[in-house]
């Protein structure tokens, strides 16, 4: 038989502070954070749906010149409506939310698209570089 030999990497302040962090963070997510209570009304029950982005860190460090260390963490987080879960008849069906701003960025974003590929050409300057270094010699 062989021996296999385990070596543990010994655990940093650092990595119990982000430990703890993404427990406190994760026992607060769960279905109902993105899912919202049903509400039902004239046979008609809707679900609100959003959805929920966050992230964490943790970091820490140590000056032995300056005897000194610390340690520090955060985390931050965004809940957006995305839509809502229609149950009707026996039938469901996602309705999405629409986001003017988001709306908006779009169809701009669509006619400067178009402005930039229907564009004429125009007057361009069509010069070569040897060209362009003798206009540059003119001067």
């Amino acid at each position: 038989m062989s021996e296999t030999s385990t070596t543990s990497v010994p655990r940093r302040r650092g990595d119990e502070l982000l430990s703890a962090l993404a427990e406190r963070i994760g026992a607060r997510l769960g279905a109902a954070t993105v899912f919202g209570d049903p509400v039902e009304r004239d046979g008609v029950t809707v679900i609100p749906v959003a959805v929920a982005r966050f992230g964490i860190g943790a970091g820490s460090g140590v000056d032995p010149s300056k005897g000194q260390e610390g340690e520090g963490g955060g985390g931050g987080g965004i809940v957006s409506p995305t839509g809502y879960i229609e149950l009707k008849e026996g039938r469901s069906r996602f309705v999405p939310v629409v986001h003017p701003a988001r709306m908006l960025a779009l169809v701009l974003g669509a006619v400067v698209a178009a402005l930039a590929i229907l564009r004429p050409a125009g007057k361009r300057s069509r010069l070569g570089v040897g060209q362009l270094a003798g206009a540059r010699r003119r001067r």
